[in-house]
């Protein structure tokens, strides 16, 4: 796995991939209203706008995932489907907290995404509380319930 930094050629298959990945883990918890902003375009829009936080992972020549940082938080991680169940979520994992560096970071999770929590508390990360959690759309900030996961990474 080769991660590097994204950039603007990226943005196109990581959109994709974002709300590919948004939908097969989101989709049917996340409120109806929520669901419907999730368009293309606006996955596009919110790619670029996090670019400069954003690292992406090749294997052979594909994109397998990514992931996005903010401060002490892990604000996106989502693995392509040709990868997953093959180890590439646990690699990219641990590239992302080591891009994370030492101290406590946390994700969150929204609250029925039952596979992405597994996949979390199998990496370690430790849930801490049920919280609501202000989520960017195109119309302004959308709350939903989310699971705050934490872990002291260092």
């Amino acid at each position: 796995m080769d991660v590097k930094p994204a950039v603007s050629a990226d943005i196109p298959a990581i959109a994709a991939l974002w709300r590919h990945g948004w939908m097969q883990g989101h989709g049917a918890a996340a409120p109806q209203s929520l669901t419907k902003q999730r368009t293309a375009d606006e996955f596009l829009t919110r790619t670029t706008a996090h670019l400069k936080q954003t690292q992406v992972a090749w294997i052979d020549g594909q994109m397998a995932g990514f992931f996005m940082l903010e401060g002490d938080e892990l604000y996106q991680f989502y693995v392509a489907p040709d990868f997953q169940g093959s180890g590439t979520a646990r690699d990219l994992m641990a590239n992302a907290e080591a891009a994370l560096g030492e101290g406590l970071k946390w994700l969150a999770c929204l609250v029925g995404n039952d596979r992405a929590a597994r996949f979390y508390e199998k990496s370690g990360w430790v849930l801490a509380a049920t919280v609501p959690y202000e989520v960017e759309t195109e119309d302004g900030p959308h709350t939903i319930n989310a699971w705050r996961f934490e872990k002291r990474l260092g």
